[in-house]
Formats: C-alpha cells, sequence, structure tokens
C-alpha cells in the first residue's frame, strides 16, 4: 500500500518538537553555565541520544535491521550527521552561552529565509514577488534584534555563530527531507547522532585531548543536578524532538515544518523568560516580530510546490541539479 502523508499529523508532531526544544533551549543555557564546552556538550548530547535511540530501534519492530544501510546511502548519512547532529547544534550552544536564549532562536530561525532563497537561486523555481518583501523584513528584524547603532551590544562571536547555525539548519531540513523518504525516523535520527557523536571524539582527540564532562557531575546555582538537566536534554530535547522533526517531513515539505518551527522562538523566549529570568526589550520583541513576519512571507513565496515529488529518487537530491521541468520541493 502506498505512503499517504498525513498533513495534520505532521503538523502536531512539529509543534510538539517546538515546545521540546523550547525548552531544551533553557535546559542547555543552565549546562552550559556550569562549565562544559559547547563542543563537548554537543557529543555527550550526541552519544547519549545515539546510545538510546539504538536500544529503542532494537526493541521496536522491525528490530535491528531498521539501522542496515548501503553504500548509497552512506555519504548522505554522514554528512547528515555532520551537519545536523554536530555541527548545528554546536554552534546553537556557542550563541547560546553569549546570547539571552530568544535572539539566539531568533537569528537561528532565519533558515527558513535560507531554504526558500535556495528554492529560488538554486532550484530556478519560480517564486511570488513577497519574497523580496519578506527577505527584506527580515533583514530589517535582524537589525531591530541586535539594534544596530543602538546602545545594546551583542556579542558578535555569539550573533555569527546563530546566523551560521541558521544557514546549515535549512541545509539540515533539506538533507533530512531525502532521508525520511526511504528510512524510518528512528534510523535516521539514531545515525544523524552517531555519525555526531564520533564527529566529537575525532576532533577532540585530534588534538590529543577527551571530552570534558567533569562538570555534568554538578549541581546549578538553585541545588537541582545537572545530571538530572542532561536526562531531558538527550530525552525530550534530542531524541524525541529530533526524531518528530524527521518523521513530521514524511507528512509535510521542508518549507512547512519550518514554518510551524517557528514557534519555537517564541515559546523559547516564554521558557526563558520565567525559568531564566531573561526578557527582551519592547524593541527586541518588535523586531523578533518583524523577523519571523518576514521569514514566513519567504516561505510561502513558492509557486506550483507539490508534496508528493519529495520522494524523488535520491539522484534528484538537494545537492544534485534539478532536472524536472516543473517546480520541485526543496
Amino acid at each position: 500500500m502506498p505512503f499517504r502523508p498525513r498533513p495534520a499529523l505532521g503538523v502536531s508532531m512539529v509543534a510538539v518538537a517546538a515546545l521540546l526544544f523550547a525548552i531544551n533551549g533553557s535546559v542547555s543555557k543552565v549546562i552550559l553555565q556550569a562549565g562544559i564546552q559547547a563542543r563537548d556538550l554537543t557529543t555527550f548530547r550526541a552519544a547519549g541520544s545515539c546510545l538510546a535511540l539504538l536500544i529503542a530501534g532494537v526493541i521496536l519492530r522491525p528490530g535491528p535491521t531498521r539501522f542496515r544501510v548501503t553504500v548509497r546511502e552512506l555519504p548522505l548519512l554522514l554528512a547528515f550527521g555532520v551537519i545536523g547532529y554536530f555541527v548545528v547544534p554546536m554552534l546553537y550552544f556557542v550563541g547560546l552561552s553569549r546570547l539571552p536564549v530568544g535572539i539566539a532562536l531568533l537569528l537561528q530561525y532565519t533558515a527558513p529565509l535560507f531554504v526558500a532563497l535556495w528554492a529560488r537561486f538554486g532550484r530556478r523555481q519560480q517564486v511570488r514577488p513577497r519574497l523580496w518583501i519578506g527577505f527584506g523584513l527580515s533583514l530589517a528584524g535582524l537589525a531591530i534584534v541586535a539594534d544596530v547603532g543602538g546602545a545594546l551590544k551583542l556579542d558578535a562571536l555569539g550573533v555569527a555563530a546563530a546566523l551560521l547555525c541558521a544557514l546549515l539548519f535549512a541545509l539540515y531540513f533539506l538533507l533530512g527531507e531525502r532521508q525520511v523518504a526511504n528510512r524510518d525516523a528512528i534510523s535516521v535520527t539514531a545515525w544523524g547522532f552517531g555519525v555526531a557523536a564520533l564527529a566529537g571524539l575525532l576532533t577532540r582527540g585530534a588534538g590529543g585531548r577527551l571530552p570534558d564532562w567533569s562538570s555534568l557531575a554538578g549541581t546549578t546555582a538553585g541545588g537541582t543536578p545537572i545530571w538530572l538537566l542532561c536526562i531531558y536534554l538527550i530525552i525530550g530535547g534530542s531524541v524525541c524532538s529530533y526524531a518528530l522533526i524527521a518523521a513530521s517531513l514524511r507528512h509535510l515539505p521542508p518549507t512547512s515544518v519550518g514554518m510551524i518551527a517557528m514557534l519555537e522562538p517564541v515559546l523559547g523566549s516564554a521558557v526563558a523568560w520565567i525559568a531564566l529570568g531573561e526578557s527582551l526589550t519592547a524593541t527586541q520583541l518588535v523586531g523578533g516580530v518583524v523577523l519571523l513576519a518576514g521569514v514566513g512571507l519567504a516561505e510561502t513565496a513558492r509557486v506550483g510546490v507539490r508534496h508528493n515529488e519529495s520522494h524523488a529518487p535520491i539522484e534528484d537530491t538537494v545537492l544534485a541539479p534539478q532536472r524536472h521541468s516543473s517546480p520541485a520541493k526543496t
């Protein structure tokens, strides 16, 4: 029986993932404040998440066979894991450690704008004029959030890390769409985290050092054990949320997933305000609204997108030129 996308289920998956990711922003910031480096936290998260998914994958049907890969699949799986599960989270953690949670999330969620621009210039898809209005609004929103020329001084490295994270996050969406076309969410996510853990260990080993996770044995200023926060980081903020996003790409195009996932900056700011006492200025809130509105316009600017084209043959991946005469989904 052919697979039938269920958009309502996809929307629910992305909304729940956005909430889990939003909570994870504040949880991750508290863990980072304990003294662990962003790269080491990324490696710890990836290793723990991979182990949890391997256990789940063995227990649940169809069992260990779901993790089999062909030589043809391996290059994209490696790229998917390194980019989406190692570099993106590491850059996000760097941004979180240097910026308020809400601003780091707003900068990261310019990713759908890059997806729309790729559709226009990379795939030569037809777009509506509102793409350019959305692009202009996004740039204006970014300027307002960063208070360009004003009294607020955001950390330059934090801003650069968050924007680069957004660019690679867009690539993650595009690669992820192709991965879930023929693999289940547990398999895709386990491979992603496994590759990320290996990348983290190799980059540390190249410098003659092992990851330093000693700070994870401590407690927060309020007395909460860091290891308890790490459980949420792995289960709620990683395994469940990433698996939901991966599964949603079987039911929705990446542009729709990106649109709904923009709930995360809003929810993340609210969680950070409640849990960490972080708040954005009125000007930054206005900038955030302008930024998200611009991204939303850009996301809906493409013409003639058909979801069932997401299951095109592997040779038509986002890494290869489009050969279709009609617009295809990114």
